[in-house]
């Protein structure tokens, strides 16, 4: 198990949510994802090397409607999620 946390910048703020959610929960990624006030969204994910690098293959294209223009990822501390959220209100800092 792994920890990873993502930004996603581009235009990114349509569907980007929703379909990281389906996504998540089709390969066993649980976490969070949320919108920033500087128009990227913030991943945090964890799971297994399969469940991570699929998510990964995901926020590299993003849905149809998206425009991703740059991830950066880090590794970081497990947090135990439980399952993965879309948190409603844009976060000015993760």
């Amino acid at each position: 198990m792994k920890h990873l946390n993502i930004s996603i910048r581009g235009k990114v703020q349509e569907s980007f949510r929703l379909t990281a959610k389906a996504v998540a929960d089709q390969v066993g990624v649980k976490g969070f994802v949320v919108n920033q006030k500087d128009g990227s969204v913030y991943i945090e994910a964890e799971g297994d090397d399969f469940a991570l690098d699929s998510m990964m293959d995901f926020c590299q294209e993003g849905p149809e409607d998206a425009t991703v223009e740059a991830v950066e990822v880090e590794e970081g501390e497990l947090k135990g999620f439980s399952n993965f959220e879309v948190i409603k209100r844009v976060q000015s800092q993760a």
